[in-house]
């Protein structure tokens, strides 16, 4: 970890999907990477589908739940808040990444509010893909790519303080 700090936060705002989120519980256990959910969610913590996507990697998981954006920002404050949108132009790989980094993702099948995306329309990223076959990605593996991708470049990675959590 750089600085006794966590090097990056992933935020799901108001997730639907339990699988999901056990999958990306389980990524965050991975890395050391704190996950946070804005309420309101789709589904309990006590959820079984949640339960089975995260396995028994759930006693290694930082996870906090907040009530709302307000009380999230509060907690991660002065933390820089970084979007992912299919509706974005920036490609995710065209931005640096700084240690501290908020990676915020929006509910399955609504995705950020606007109020976010407007916000600063610098920081709101995608993940490129021929949307004429597809969408968009599942939300555990966007998460995944760009967890990755920032901590590539932040060099956490094997042989630096990812190996050695």
């Amino acid at each position: 970890m750089l600085s006794g700090r966590p090097p990056l936060q992933v935020v799901l705002y108001q997730p639907e999907i339990p699988q999901n989120t056990g999958n990306i519980a389980r990524t965050c256990a991975a890395t050391h990477t704190p996950l946070h959910l804005v309420e309101p969610l789709g589904f309990r913590l006590t959820d079984r589908y949640l339960k089975r996507a995260g396995l028994d990697y759930w006693p290694y998981v930082n996870l906090r739940v907040h009530p709302d954006l307000e009380t999230l920002r509060e907690a991660l404050f002065p933390n820089r808040w970084v979007y992912f949108s299919a509706h974005a132009r920036r490609p995710y790989y065209e931005f640096q990444f700084l240690p501290g980094d908020c990676l915020v993702f929006g509910a399955e099948a609504k995705g950020l509010p606007c109020e976010l995306l407007e916000s600063d329309p610098d920081r709101v990223l995608k993940i490129p893909l021929d949307r004429t076959r597809v969408r968009s990605l599942n939300l555990a593996t966007t998460v995944g790519v760009a967890l990755f991708e920032a901590l590539r470049q932040l060099a956490v990675h094997d042989g630096n303080p990812v190996s050695s959590f």
